[in-house]
């Protein structure tokens, strides 16, 4: 009974260790309306967690300007902006790819399990921020 027990912590702690994929559904956040004739597309983007290193891949299109890069930010909450994580180059374009690593500390790991993380893609007339997402747990596995 004990060997279960043990097993069964186990398996619970690395599953908090590790979260599983987190995926960000990225739209335009406009702060005003100037703001609407440089900004615009849809995209989404997938997060994992090994050890320290968060690997970000996803896509983008219908972007008004060229891509220039991929940031990721810690948010107190959800919703709400947050300090800079890191950062890596996109695929370019007004639509296309992207993928990178950024590595966290332990805090920022913890805050990727609660879905604290967001990504933004930056674009040449958005240098600011055009498509944002925060990475979240696919429903039902919350």
């Amino acid at each position: 009974m004990q060997l279960s027990a043990l097993v069964f912590a186990l398996a619970l702690a690395a599953a908090q260790a590790a979260p599983g994929p987190m995926r960000a559904r990225l739209s335009p956040l406009p702060t005003d309306l100037a703001m609407q004739e440089t900004i615009a597309g849809v995209g989404a983007a997938t997060a994992t967690l090994a050890g320290t290193t968060l690997t970000v891949e996803g896509t983008y299109r219908g972007l008004k300007s060229a891509a220039t890069s991929v940031r990721v930010f810690d948010s107190p909450r959800p919703g709400l902006r947050g300090p800079l994580v890191g950062e890596f180059a996109s695929g370019g374009g007004t639509t296309g790819t992207f993928k990178g690593t950024v590595t966290l500390t332990r805090e920022q790991a913890a805050a990727f399990a609660k879905g604290l993380l967001y990504v933004q893609v930056q674009s040449e007339k958005a240098p600011d921020g055009n498509l944002w997402g925060w990475l979240m747990a696919p429903k039902g596995r919350r």
